[in-house]
């Protein structure tokens, strides 16, 4: 079966390429394979047939490159909800949209299947929640690009760690990232807690306020998303530190987890993952099972948007379960404004947030 797709938002994550990630020379002008497009494009079983963009000379560019008709152009996206029948609808608009883009497409005469939406899920938990219950009021599956999720070595770091126990309790776990919290960690903290399949419980942070993405991105903006960081509290009982105040040219993306059995180190960065095993006391190093290599951005990233569109025709054929549903996303999201909140409240924060709580919203891109 070929199913049929549209897009909401035609810049980077979407097709286009971006800054800080892509060849410069390339941003704008050619098609990038790791995006939204390139997922689609990798899968015989899906046909991307539709884009919206306010930004015009946007949507052209996008459009051109990736072979979408002029008449299913649409500088409305209200436009191509009310006009397409799709399958598949992609959101891949600044943070703070997701919210209002999700709920029209789940509701809007496109009646899509499936809504894959870029991360984070959205700048607020209330938001979040509202996403969530329209999808499933509408039989709409929620599927968020925590691409990370979509690798092959994740997945199989995963049932090391959940089925096979490597690390057998965990007890500690180290993070470190780029700034800023909500654009960047949102990848650093869905890792952490896709890896232990854990709920934060308890939230202490630290917001420096200093955002680098407006210089060296070229964001162009002010927001409130800074770089920060502290400590949560899993309700399996493991303690996580989170810094994510370094600048882009100079961080890592890293974890290290110590378990009752073993410690695990990974740099995804560095391309380098190391265990050991705890043996009488001493950790021994072994090679991790069915894991060739370390994680990287060049190979592992780069396919990702292949592999999520695979698990979408999965999801959509009945074969698979939704991998990254909305419920998943929203525990990163907590952690997120919990470190907020305690940062600017003085104290720590409780997870899941109170319901007024749930309202704090942190602007991003």
């Amino acid at each position: 079966m070929t199913y049929t797709a549209g897009i909401i938002g035609t810049g980077g994550i979407a097709g286009m390429g971006i800054l800080g990630m892509h060849d410069e020379s390339q941003i704008g002008r050619e098609k990038i394979e790791a995006s939204h497009a390139g997922g689609f494009d990798a899968q015989p079983e899906i046909d991307l047939v539709a884009g919206a963009d306010v930004d015009e000379a946007k949507l052209e560019r996008f459009s051109d490159a990736w072979g979408i008709d002029p008449d299913r152009r649409y500088a409305d996206p209200e436009a191509m909800l009310a006009s397409e029948s799709l399958d598949i609808v992609s959101v891949c608009t600044p943070s703070y949209l997701h919210h209002e883009h999700v709920i029209d497409a789940a509701r809007s005469a496109a009646d899509p299947d499936l809504i894959w939406c870029e991360k984070p899920i959205a700048t607020e938990v209330t938001a979040a929640r509202e996403m969530i219950d329209v999808c499933a009021e509408t039989e709409t599956e929620l599927l968020i690009n925590h691409s990370f999720r979509f690798t092959d070595k994740l997945q199989r770091l995963r049932t090391l760690i959940q089925d096979e126990e490597i690390l057998g309790d965990p007890q500690s776990v180290t993070t470190q990232f780029r700034m800023e919290l909500l654009r960047n960690s949102t990848h650093l903290l869905d890792t952490l807690v896709y890896l232990l399949d854990a709920r934060a419980e308890t939230v202490s942070g630290y917001i420096t306020g200093e955002n680098e993405a407006v210089e060296s991105l070229e964001a162009g903006s002010q927001v409130d998303d800074a770089g920060g960081g502290g400590f949560v509290v899993m309700d399996d009982g493991t303690f996580v530190t989170v810094d994510c105040t370094i600048p882009r040219d100079s961080s890592s993306m890293t974890l290290q987890f110590i378990g009752s059995e073993g410690k695990l180190y990974l740099n995804n960065d560095d391309g380098e993952w190391r265990y050991w095993r705890l043996e009488d006391g001493t950790h021994v190093e072994e090679p991790l099972p069915g894991i060739d290599g370390a994680w990287t951005w060049e190979d592992d990233y780069e396919r990702a948007f292949a592999n999520a569109a695979a698990h979408i025709v999965d999801v959509l054929d009945g074969r698979a379960a939704n991998g990254s549903t909305g419920e998943e996303a929203t525990r990163s999201l907590e952690i997120i404004i919990g470190l907020y909140l305690s940062h600017y409240t003085g104290g720590q924060v409780d997870i899941p947030l109170a319901r007024p709580l749930r309202d704090v919203r942190v602007t991003s891109w």
